[in-house]
Parts: structure tokens; C-alpha cells; sequence
């Protein structure tokens, strides 16, 4: 019995202890978790009434706000998209920080309003097989497209918006910028869900017809339809219907006359899509032929030189800040551009001289084209450009698009390549030629006109231009690392790492040679070239792009004021000193001429401004290149020390005569990089491993006039005096009896001994007198800057 009472009083104490303990500690909390009772991970787990109770808590939520959320959405007038703003463009801020000139205005709504009723069933159906197949049968949402967009997106496939007809309409009828954001999305597919409870298909249809922007400037299918095909949108036919259909998401780009090969892909998309849909049966389809469509007439607004300069504008803001044509064209904003008025005035002045014959007596071949623009190296902003006479009538720009041969141009970067790997301005080559070298290739390398020189260092070779020098420097430090410094100092195109590279083989863009020489002149810091200051919406005045980026550095200091030392000495007494030296301010650049003449260039620098001018001659039906036409008195041969010198000249006098140039700013001095000090305390040498370096010897005190200058040719003499350790200087005289460009005579004496480093006068025969004035001639022989002949 005793032993049954235990029993009975175990058995009662096993109940307390139990699973009846845990149903009241279960019941006493509002969620059983962590579960009770439960040890180890047992007690992590939810338990399945936890999780269902959870997704349906949270399933409830998220109906709610969406409920909340359609419930409160209200949708806008029509008329508020009407509104859409002008977006004006404008030069740079003036001097004293008041708002530049308008430049011009993006506002081409060339719109007409149709009724829908009017239109050929097949535009509609076309243009609905094209963005939006479940456009007849869907809410307004395409559940399904929504979730295939976002999984792609997620796995990082190509954008995809997952918008329907309906939500298109909404986003371009009701509000005035493009919805990226998923939150934004979400709104625009309710309001999509209210249109559709509003509207019938048929209205929503021909208001997204009405509305939508086609390309060429043209807002709405009546205009598009007259645009392309020179048709009312009445008159569509079903080829016509599905081109403009199938161009609907990108039409700049997909327009036949931009890319004909992605529109005719497009348009055969659309009509598989509409035999797909029951619209078009599939002999109708076989019968369709690609459509023609009528010559793209370009607005007036992008009329004359400052066209180049618009068009500049609408590409940086598509290309950096992901506006599209429909948005700059209506959105309403206030762009300031780095184009400085009064800088641009002087260019388009300096190149009309040029054009109409004030420059050089004459004015040049028609066929002709120049490019010349000028970029800051404080940031990159171009300051001017000059990218051809009229956009409307010739719309390749000459600074951005067009490629012409560096030509010697190009030596500067395998000068810094060279610094920049243990070479100094003093060590010495050979300058003789013709020059066969090892390398290099089967044709021997020779200076321009065949002059040869003696030793002489950097600083001489890369004042003369003298190919040879040039050629043995880049085989010693090689083709690659000048292609390497080409680029990290601002080229964009393709550069080969071919031992001629350093003669300027390649063909280059004059912007980017203006950004090359800006980093330079920035003594090594590169900024990438930009014309968009800044732009604001004009309704609030928020920011909506600044093209400015940052600074690097990609070039150390001594570097660049040695190679910018050597580049003074082109203008100071080599190539490029007839027309730049005379401007008497700190100036470095260098001449460049290509092969036979089919370009020649000018790029310079002073420490606040870079400017590049190039000439080039296209072939008559522009599929090839010429020998640029010789033009003016006793010139030849147009090269990088005549008319493109000249014409930079022209145009950056008055412009460093302007307020914000005229200040006086010296170049950093030489620093001799590389160069080997003596030291104090002695040393024992080690055996070198290689052959060293060949520096210059100690230049002596005084040198003798070289003798035999008279009756030399000009370059042939200025060289003589240069291997000397003497400056030459040069005038001009009439002489009818002895052929310009050759020296008439010389002061001090041949022979004569005078310090090192003296100048040495040069009186140069011009030919006979004129009969009138003329504009001063340029130099008759360009001093050796030829790629290899």
C-alpha cells in the first residue's frame, strides 16, 4: 500500500513536470519562441504555426499598404505634361559671375495631336507587338514581366524596366523624368492600375501614340510619320508602322539612317511578334519589304559653328548622366557649358582669317578641314573649340570625330617615357641621316628634307624635330612605354607600340591632343575633358549633372618641367619660333607633320591654357586622305611650322591678352632629372654591366662662329649654330637674286669667338619684295618633324 501511494504520488509529480507545464508556459507567451521546454536546436526552430502565422502577418501588411497606397493615389491632369520646359544652354559664367549668353535651346516638340480613330489598325497593333504583347488583356501591370525584369536585373543581366504600354503612357503623360527606382516603379504601376479603370485601351493607346518621343525631334506618330516617311500617320503602311514600333525604346540610336542594321533587326522583330499575335498573317509577313525612309533634316538650332558645340552638349549628357534625347529635349533644365564666349568668338574669328585668305594671302583648298580647340588644365573644361563652319551642313566635328596622323607631335611622350626610365635632356645620339637601325624595320630612318646633324641631346633633337635622334630614343626605351605615356597623358584612341610610333604614325583626335598636352602643362595631372559645367532643373533648381571629375596624377613633377623645358626651345628657337616666339610669353609646344603631307599640326601651352590645331585634307568623295593643297607666298608644303602655327598664333594672342590670361605665369624650372651629380666623396665605380649613358660634356666657356653660313639654307644653318652652343636668330630680307629661305648673311663673323650660349643673327633671303603688304610669311622650310618618308 505504501509503496502504491508512492507510485501514486510519482505518478502525479511526473504529471506536473510533464508536457502539461509547457502548454501553460506556451499559453502565458503571445509567441512560443525560442520554444519552450525545448532544448539544444530543437528549441531554435519555429514551429510551423510560427511561420505560416508570420508570412500571413506579413502577406496582410503588405496588402494593406498596397491597398492604402492605390487608395491614395490620385491620377494628374493630362495637362500638367503639357507644360514642358525649354532647356537652354549657355556659354560660360562671365568674369564677374552673371550667366553667360544662350548658346541655344533643346525644345523640339514638333508635335501634332491625331485622332486615335484616324490611324490604321496595324500602327496600333505593331507598336503593341513591339513593347507590350498582353497590352490588350493586362490591368495596366504585367505581373509576370515585373518578376522576369527584377530576376534579371538581380542576376545582373542587361536592364530590363518590365513596363507595359499603360505604364510608359503614365510615365511620360503624368510626369516629366524617367523612374529607375523600384520605389518609383511600384508607384507608377498603381497609377497605371487607376488609368486603366479610367481610360479604355483604345484612349490609352493613341494618348502613348500621341505622346511618345520617336527620334529626329519628333514627339507623337503625326510627326514621326512625317519625319521618316514624308506620310501623314494615317497613310502608314504596315512596313512603315512596325519601323517606328520596333525604334520606340532607343530611337537616336536605332534610327536606319544612325544604325540601319539594328533597325532592320527592329522591324523584323515587330512583324514575327505581330504574326505571333493574330495581327498580320504569315504571307502578309513574307511580303513586307524593309521601308526607305526620307533624308534626316537637321533642326536650325544646331546651325553654324556653335552647332558642334550643342550637339557636344546633348551627348555628354546622355554618355555621363543617363539623360535620353526626350527628356533634354522637355524636362526643362539650365545647362552652363565651359565654353568661354569670348574665347570662342576669337577662334571662329581666327579660322574665318584662315578661310577667307587674311591670313596667308590666300585662302586655302576648299577641302581643307581645321580643327583647333583649348582645354584648361586646371580641370579639363574645354574652353573653345572650333569643330567646323556649320553643324547643319557638314556634321562630322573636326576636334571629336575626325582622326588625322600625330606626326611629330607625338615625340613629347617618348620624351617623358625616356625621363621617366633614367634618361636625361643632356645625354647625346647621333643625328645624321639617313639612319639604318636595328629594330627598327627594313626602311632607314631620315630627318625632314634629309638634313643631317651631329651629336647633340635632347633638348637640340626634340627643338629641331630631328627624327633620327627621336628613333634611337624610343628603340633605348621602347615603343611601348611612349604608347604608354601617350595614353596615361589623354589619348583615347588606339595606339601601336611600333618603334615608328614616336614619328606620330597613328591617328589621333585634336581634343585629345589638347588633353595630352593640358597634362603637361598641369606639370602630370590629367583631367578628362568635359563642356557640361553644370545643369539644373528649372523648376527647383536642384543639380542634375556637373561634368567636372577628378585630377590624377599620372605624371611626376620634374618629369614634366623638363619635358616642358624642352618643348619651350620648339618655340624659342626651333620649329615653331616664327609664328610662336614672337608672342613673347612662356609658351612650349611642338610642331607635327605626317607623312606626305596629309596632316600638319601646332600644340602648345602656357601654364594656364593648351590649344590644338590641326590641318588635314580629305579626298574629294571623303574616302580617303591628300597631301594637304600648298597655299601662300613661297610655300611648298603645308607643314606643322606654317599655317598651323600661324593660325594658332592668330588665335592665342588676343586671347592672352583677354583679362583672365593676361597674367604673366613662368613655366616650373628645368630640373635636370636623371642627370648625374658629382659627388663628394669618392667611390669606386662597379664594373658596368651595360654600355652607360652618353652625357653631354661641360659646355666650354667660348665657342667659335661656325663658318659657311651664308648661302645655307635657313634650317641647315640655325642646326650649325645650335651644335655650336649658340642661339640663332632670324630676319627676313627681300632678295630677288637669291631664293627664299636661304641665309644672306651672318653677325658676329664666321669664326669669331663669343661666349657660349650667344646669339648669332641670321639675315634670311624672302624672295623678292612684294608689291603690295602681305601677312607675314611663314617659315619657308619646316624644320624636321616628318614621320618616315
Amino acid at each position: 500500500m505504501a509503496v502504491a501511494n508512492q507510485r501514486g504520488r510519482s505518478t502525479g509529480a511526473g504529471r506536473r513536470s510533464g508536457p502539461a507545464p509547457r502548454k501553460d508556459a506556451a499559453q502565458r507567451r503571445l509567441i512560443d519562441y525560442p520554444r519552450a521546454g525545448l532544448r539544444g536546436v530543437r528549441r531554435w526552430l519555429p514551429s510551423w504555426r510560427l511561420v505560416l502565422g508570420s508570412f500571413l502577418t506579413l502577406g496582410f501588411l503588405v496588402l494593406g499598404l498596397v491597398v492604402a497606397a492605390y487608395a491614395t493615389t490620385t491620377v494628374p491632369k493630362p495637362s500638367d505634361f503639357a507644360q514642358a520646359q525649354t532647356t537652354t544652354v549657355r556659354y560660360a559664367n562671365n568674369d564677374d559671375g552673371s550667366p553667360g549668353a544662350v548658346m541655344g535651346t533643346f525644345a523640339e516638340q514638333k508635335r501634332q495631336i491625331v485622332d486615335a480613330s484616324t490611324l490604321p489598325e496595324h500602327v496600333g497593333h505593331a507598336v503593341v507587338a513591339s513593347e507590350d504583347q498582353s497590352f490588350y488583356d493586362n490591368a495596366g501591370v504585367d505581373p509576370v514581366g515585373i518578376v522576369r525584369a527584377f530576376v534579371n536585373n538581380v542576376r545582373g543581366g542587361a536592364t530590363q524596366g518590365g513596363s507595359t504600354i499603360t505604364q510608359q503612357y503614365v510615365e511620360r503623360y503624368y510626369s516629366d523624368q524617367t523612374t529607375t527606382d523600384y520605389v518609383g516603379k511600384f508607384r507608377e504601376a498603381l497609377l497605371a492600375v487607376k488609368v486603366t479603370q479610367s481610360q479604355d485601351k483604345n484612349e490609352v493607346l493613341g494618348n502613348y501614340l500621341n505622346t511618345i518621343y520617336f527620334g529626329r525631334g519628333t514627339y507623337g506618330i503625326q510627326a514621326a510619320a512625317q519625319a521618316y516617311f514624308a506620310v501623314d500617320a494615317k497613310d502608314l503602311t504596315v512596313a512603315q508602322g512596325a519601323l517606328l514600333a520596333g525604334i520606340i525604346p532607343s530611337p537616336s540610336n536605332w534610327d536606319p539612317a544612325v544604325n540601319p542594321e539594328k533597325a532592320q533587326q527592329r522591324w523584323e522583330r515587330v512583324l514575327d511578334n505581330m504574326v505571333a499575335g493574330g495581327w498580320l498573317t504569315a504571307a502578309d509577313r513574307a511580303a513586307q519589304v524593309f521601308p526607305p525612309t526620307v533624308e534626316v533634316v537637321a533642326s536650325e538650332t544646331y546651325a553654324g559653328p556653335q552647332g558642334y558645340l550643342l550637339k557636344m552638349v546633348r551627348d555628354e549628357l546622355i554618355d555621363r548622366a543617363s539623360f535620353d534625347d526626350a527628356m533634354i529635349d522637355t524636362v526643362g533644365l539650365n545647362i552652363v557649358t565651359t565654353i568661354e564666349q569670348p574665347v570662342q568668338q576669337v577662334a571662329e574669328a581666327a579660322v574665318a582669317g584662315l578661310r577667307d585668305g587674311t591670313l596667308a594671302g590666300v585662302a586655302p583648298d576648299p577641302l581643307t578641314k581645321v580643327g583647333l580647340t583649348s582645354i584648361d588644365p586646371a580641370d579639363g573644361a574645354i574652353v573653345a573649340l572650333y569643330g567646323g563652319p556649320d553643324y547643319i551642313t557638314q556634321s562630322r566635328n573636326a576636334v571629336t570625330q575626325d582622326r588625322a596622323q600625330a606626326g611629330s607631335t607625338f615625340k613629347p611622350f617618348a620624351l617623358v617615357a625616356a625621363l621617366e626610365n633614367g634618361v636625361s635632356l643632356s645625354k647625346t645620339y647621333s643625328g645624321k641621316s639617313p639612319m639604318t637601325l636595328d629594330g627598327w624595320g627594313g626602311d632607314a630612318v631620315r630627318n625632314f628634307g634629309g638634313t643631317s646633324y651631329g651629336q647633340m641631346d635632347l633638348v637640340k633633337a626634340t627643338a629641331q624635330s630631328v627624327n633620327t635622334v627621336y628613333a634611337q630614343l624610343n628603340l633605348e626605351v621602347g615603343p611601348a612605354k611612349t604608347a604608354d605615356a601617350a595614353r596615361r597623358a589623354g589619348l583615347t584612341t588606339e595606339i601601336g607600340d611600333n618603334p615608328a610610333n614616336v614619328l606620330g604614325t597613328d591617328n589621333v583626335r585634336v581634343l585629345d591632343m589638347a588633353s595630352a598636352y593640358a597634362t603637361f602643362a598641369a606639370q602630370g595631372f590629367h583631367s578628362t575633358p568635359f563642356i557640361v559645367r553644370e545643369a539644373t532643373y528649372l523648376k527647383d533648381g536642384a543639380v542634375a549633372y556637373r561634368g567636372a571629375g577628378t585630377r590624377e596624377q599620372v605624371f611626376q613633377a620634374d618629369v614634366m618641367a623638363d619635358t616642358t623645358y624642352a618643348m619651350t626651345q620648339v618655340v624659342q628657337v626651333g620649329s615653331g619660333k616664327t609664328w610662336i616666339k614672337p608672342l613673347d610669353r612662356p609658351i612650349a609646344g611642338k610642331t607635327g607633320t605626317s607623312s606626305d603631307n596629309h596632316s600638319a599640326w601646332f600644340v602648345g601651352f602656357t601654364p594656364q591654357l593648351a590649344t590644338a590645331v590641326a590641318f588635314y585634307q580629305p579626298t574629294a568623295d571623303g574616302a580617303g586622305e591628300d597631301a594637304i593643297t600648298p597655299f601662300g607666298r613661297n610655300v611648298d608644303e603645308i607643314t606643322g611650322g606654317t599655317w598651323p602655327a600661324a593660325l594658332w598664333a592668330s588665335y592665342m594672342e588676343p586671347v592672352l591678352g583677354l583679362p583672365k590670361y593676361a597674367t604673366v605665369v613662368e613655366f616650373p624650372a628645368r630640373t635636370n632629372v636623371n642627370r648625374a651629380v658629382p659627388s663628394s666623396t669618392p667611390t669606386i665605380a662597379p664594373t658596368p654591366t651595360e654600355e652607360p649613358a652618353v652625357e653631354a660634356p661641360p659646355a666650354p666657356t667660348t665657342v667659335a662662329i661656325p663658318s659657311g653660313l651664308a648661302g645655307m639654307k635657313q634650317a641647315d644653318a640655325e642646326a650649325a649654330i645650335l651644335d655650336a652652343g649658340l642661339t640663332p636668330s632670324s630676319s627676313q630680307q627681300a632678295d630677288a637674286t637669291v631664293p627664299a629661305g636661304t641665309v644672306l648673311s651672318s653677325s658676329p663673323a664666321p669664326g669669331s669667338e663669343v661666349a657660349a650660349g650667344s646669339t648669332v643673327s641670321l639675315v634670311v633671303s624672302s624672295g623678292p619684295a612684294p608689291a603690295d603688304p602681305v601677312p607675314a610669311d611663314p617659315a619657308p622650310i619646316d624644320p624636321p618633324d616628318v614621320a618616315v618618308q
